[in-house]
């Protein structure tokens, strides 16, 4: 399995419920329209390790079968589409996005 991993720092306060509002109703279904995407996976980092505070606001895994499935997505329309809210969301609430891209490797236990 190949994964991107998109990391969101926090909104302003002031910004945290219209950018959750956005983030649901707007980003998370332009990018569960990736073609060749397998699983979209969002998680709102609410809490940090031992009761400390989370070092980051929202992480997404988009998971593609391979390297070569997320680089036919990101030639599409809907990727472009997805890059453009990204940014605009980046603009409007003063976020930042980071992202990681790699090779899942299962540890069995």
């Amino acid at each position: 399995m190949y994964k991107l991993i998109a990391v969101w720092s926090a909104p302003r306060p002031e910004d945290e419920e219209a950018f959750e509002q956005h983030y649901r109703d707007v980003h998370l279904p332009a990018a569960a329209k990736t073609p060749n995407m397998r699983r979209l996976v969002a998680i709102r980092t609410a809490d940090g390790l031992e009761g400390g505070s989370s070092a980051f606001h929202r992480v997404a895994e988009l998971h593609f079968d391979s390297k070569a499935d997320l680089e036919a997505a990101e030639h599409s329309p809907e990727w472009g589409g997805m890059r453009a809210d990204a940014g605009g969301m980046i603009e409007r609430f003063g976020v930042t996005l980071t992202v990681g891209i790699g090779e899942e490797q299962e540890v069995q236990l």
